[in-house]
């Protein structure tokens, strides 16, 4: 299949800047997979979406305020994105001006507390850069570090909070699991008080989330790789779930990713941790995740591709035509679409 066949037309307007006021009050498409028919709901309703018996799994993963600005030691002003831990205090980082940043050259982060050293420049042009610091570097990194927010978001965020979900425990990503920021904590007890169980899963997200599909063809598409936990009591709500045939609904395509990289031929799950790099576009068979929560994504993007292999392709692209003509706000802060 060619890249070409997952484009689709958006006005600028209707990719969000800002979130709403109540994470749960953005609207909700509902998409039946097997027919392509839609309706318009609100987030707030999705209890009543579900079924006694299902599972929802969500993915814990808490957003690093990963993005340092520093000043080399001639003065010049540095902005690194850190990306990936390789340990021993180690990142792979993004780094801006990258002709600033050649190994051996040093940044210095607020008033000494974080210094960094570049090792050696990466394949694709990141760097590997180690830091060195006074205290615990989580913990400068907090107090250092700002909340990285997409590309195509132009507007600074008021509250960083509003780009973590409100069960985020795992530091770790990049960027955002968005399907999650619609749940509020009331919105949860009603989930569950449904009689719908929750299971939490952990994949770190990476900035090639954003890196777009540059081959023709997609399977020649060379996919992002990203950390990922289940954990002995997320595998046994899944497990049972499947036993007593109730759906596993994934909250974003995260999770889903996570579910399918682990789970066997029927579906089942055992604990486990390690790095995915699964690419799923249409043509893959899902193994674990029957319904999936996300949100609307960019065209011609890897996440369009997968929500395409479990809905179809047409009829997704039906569906965010439908969502454009709608008015439906679009990517991280914008509104969501429920996959059944």
């Amino acid at each position: 299949m060619k890249t070409s066949d997952f484009s689709y037309e958006l006005p600028e307007e209707l990719i969000a800047q800002t979130p709403l006021e109540r994470r749960d009050e953005s609207r909700l498409m509902v998409l039946d997979k097997a027919t392509g028919r839609t309706s318009h709901r609100h987030f707030y309703e999705l209890p009543e979406l579900l079924a006694p018996g299902d599972c929802l799994v969500l993915n814990d993963s808490r957003v690093l305020p990963a993005r340092l600005i520093g000043r080399r030691p001639t003065g010049g002003a540095v902005e690194v994105l850190l990306l990936t831990d390789k340990g021993g205090g180690c990142w792979e980082c993004l780094v801006r001006p990258g002709r600033k940043a050649r190994p051996g050259d040093r940044v210095i982060f607020g008033g000494g507390e974080l210094e960094a050293e570049v090792l050696e420049v990466l394949d694709g042009g990141n760097r590997l850069i180690r830091f060195y610091c006074q205290g615990i570097f989580l913990e400068t990194l907090e107090k250092l570090g700002r909340t990285p927010l997409p590309p195509y978001i132009h507007e600074e965020l008021k509250d960083a909070e509003r780009y973590q979900t409100v069960y985020s425990r795992e530091l770790g990503s990049a960027a955002a699991p968005t399907a999650g920021l619609h749940f509020t904590p009331e919105l949860l007890d009603a989930v569950r008080a449904r009689g719908v169980e929750t299971a939490f899963v952990t994949l770190h997200v990476g900035l090639g989330t954003f890196r777009p599909v540059k081959e023709e063809e997609i399977e020649d598409h060379d996919m992002h790789a990203e950390f990922c936990m289940i954990s002995e009591d997320a595998a046994r709500i899944v497990n049972d779930t499947k036993e007593r045939g109730g759906r596993v609904v994934s909250v974003g395509t995260t999770s889903c990713r996570t579910l399918e990289s682990f789970a066997d031929g029927n579906g089942r799950l055992k604990p486990a941790s390690g790095w995915t790099d699964i690419f799923i576009y249409p043509g893959y068979r899902f193994k674990c995740v029957d319904a999936l929560v996300t949100n609307f994504h960019l065209p011609e993007s890897t996440l369009v591709m997968l929500v395409s292999a479990l809905a179809g392709r047409e009829h997704v692209l039906a569906a965010y035509e439908e969502a454009v003509r709608e008015r439906y706000r679009f990517f991280s802060f914008g509104d969501a679409m429920l996959i059944v």
